[in-house]
């Protein structure tokens, strides 16, 4: 049954990240995440000094807060002159820092893992379930996985022709009276979210790669954004089932053999993918030249 629900949280990741990941490649964002993933750290200590509690939902709470905070400052640095991927490096290297200073210097009082903060570990998912009325329903991580997943469902869904469009054509989208800005903090709160609610299981670093490398995998099989999401569910949800598998023949990181599924998924999609695949264009190539020649 553990099998199970590691199987299901990393599926729910996969998700979660699968879809906003397809909006932030296409608008040149896969960063981002990497910056929220680092610099929740310092919210997660503040949250533990203050409460003075390990409970997830305080850590979760300060993880927020600071997420959102390190989206409001890449934006505003962006607008005042400073280029996209400084302004990243700034705000993640900064507010990183910081949580680990404020860990080294607490070191004595602070009963705080970093390796749990930044790698996870999902292989303990089911033991900390959520329990109401004496009833358990399963691991908490599900529970948060799962209602962040229908929320950013529900979003994408509804205003999908919105965030396709500031994707895709953003001087449109402000040209036709679409709030750009407002469908960009919207994106960068979810995508916040899902780095949140995903960090404790998967770990803070890791879920970089299911934000990035599913949606990246699933850009070079098609040139429609629908079919784009839902190659990246598919192959996130495979990276997941055939990591676990791989992590108990190998007696490895489950969430790490994960990523490095959906990174062996995302060389073959390079090779062999039939629009913009290395080997396919060499063997186009090829054929051109030899038509040319007779």
């Amino acid at each position: 049954m553990s099998g199970f629900w590691i199987m299901l949280t990393g599926a729910l990741v996969a998700a979660c990240c699968g879809i906003l990941g397809c909006f932030l490649i296409l608008r040149r964002m896969a960063l981002v995440g990497d910056a929220i993933s680092h610099s929740v750290l310092p919210g997660i200590v503040i949250a533990f000094l203050v409460s003075g509690s390990r409970d997830s939902f305080f850590m979760l709470f300060g993880a927020a807060i600071i997420g959102f905070l390190t989206v409001f400052l890449i934006q505003m640095f962006q607008q005042s002159g400073v280029q996209s991927d400084a302004s990243i490096g700034v705000v993640f290297t900064s507010l990183f820092a910081a949580g680990v200073l404020l860990v080294s210097l607490n070191a004595q009082h602070v009963d705080l893992d970093l390796d749990c903060v930044l790698y996870g570990e999902i292989a303990y998912v089911q033991w900390n379930s959520l329990t109401i009325g004496g009833v358990d329903l399963g691991p908490k991580a599900v529970w948060l996985l799962g209602i962040t997943l229908f929320i950013i469902v529900a979003l994408i869904t509804l205003f999908y022709k919105q965030f396709k469009l500031c994707a895709f054509d953003p001087a449109l989208a402000a040209a036709i009276g679409i709030p750009v800005a407002l469908f960009h903090y919207v994106l960068m709160g979810l995508v916040s979210m899902a780095t949140v609610s995903s960090f404790e299981s998967v770990g803070a670093i890791l879920v970089v790669g299911l934000l990035i490398v599913p949606p990246a995998t699933a850009y070079l099989l098609t040139d429609r954004l629908g079919t784009m999401i839902g190659l990246s569910l598919v192959i996130g949800v495979i990276s997941s089932i055939a990591g676990y598998y791989v992590a108990a023949a190998l007696d490895a990181s489950i969430a790490g053999c994960m990523v490095c599924v959906a990174g062996v998924l995302f060389v073959l999609a390079f090779l062999f993918s039939p629009s913009h695949g290395f080997v396919v264009r060499k063997l186009r190539q090829r054929v051109s030249t030899a038509r040319e020649a007779y």
